[in-house]
């Protein structure tokens, strides 16, 4: 498997597959290692994906240092990649908690992206966070399906008082269940790094005016790309995050919920490969 330094010396590495010039991927979680992405539901025969595995998941190293776990350190490793990989300026995709260490390298490097794509991303950098409100209403979307009257009760309380996660909240974050969707939900208890998670998004991570201004000043095109059925971001806050940008666009994809390429994944492909396909 592939791998390169960090500039703290932490071995890192990354999974490529496909055709085409590359986009760098960045997973969520947070932390979370790249092995749930799988390959963008089709993504991979536009484009070749270079799939990050964050420090301390996957295949990547743990960090000497926890406390490089947090998400404005991880931006770093992410310019570390694009030398390594010999790129004057990369094509960037952040899907979710991922999306947060895209716009801070975006506002960090602005010259070195050359596009740059945030797919169901909340924007933790920008102060934006998904409300209780927000996830209620998006799950509120889900009345008809047979598992939600169980569901929801348990779910608005988790959201308004916490407590542990519960598997039946799991379907809320897609836009429809079924074996195969489950078989990819079933992944995410492996996939974590819990130490890291907690520090990703620590006391000092974001400077949300900073980077507000950094990123007005992006001349790079932006797609921000939300489910119609997904609760962090809903349609209004991926809107109200492409207004940080001079060149953003927005795209809803219809009964998709926090993984569009896993409820459709032909719908997503062809979104976002035309995207990508942008002339510069």
């Amino acid at each position: 498997m592939p791998s390169f330094l960090a500039p703290d010396g932490t071995r890192l590495a990354y999974h490529s597959c496909g055709v085409g010039d590359p986009v760098v991927v960045l997973p969520g979680g947070p932390m979370r290692h790249s092995g749930y992405l799988g390959d963008l539901g089709g993504l991979s025969a536009h484009r070749r994906l270079i799939m990050l595995d964050l420090r301390g998941t996957g295949a990547s190293q743990k960090p000497a240092d926890p406390a490089t776990y947090r998400c404005d350190h991880l931006v770093g490793d992410v310019e570390a990649l694009r030398v390594h990989l010999g790129l004057e300026r990369i094509d960037l995709l952040g899907h979710s908690a991922g999306g947060s260490l895209a716009m801070l390298y975006a506002a960090r490097h602005p010259g070195r992206v050359a596009r740059l794509a945030l797919i169901t991303a909340t924007p933790w950098a920008l102060d934006m966070p998904a409300t209780t409100e927000d996830r209620l209403a998006a799950a509120r979307l889900r009345a008809d399906e047979p598992w939600f009257a169980e569901a929801f009760p348990a779910f608005e309380k988790w959201l308004r008082h916490g407590g542990d996660f519960d598997p039946r909240f799991i379907p809320f974050f897609y836009g429809r269940w079924d074996e195969a969707v489950a078989a990819h939900a079933a992944r995410d208890e492996d996939e974590s790094n819990e130490e890291a998670a907690q520090r990703y998004g620590s006391e000092g991570a974001f400077d949300p005016p900073a980077t507000r201004a950094a990123l007005a000043a992006l001349t790079a095109p932006v797609l921000v790309y939300a489910g119609e059925l997904d609760g962090g971001p809903r349609p209004g806050l991926a809107h109200r995050t492409a207004e940080v940008f001079p060149h953003a666009e927005v795209a809803v994809q219809p009964g998709a919920g926090h993984y569009p390429w896993v409820d459709d994944p032909q719908w997503f492909t062809h979104r976002t490969a035309r995207f990508f396909a942008t002339d510069l």
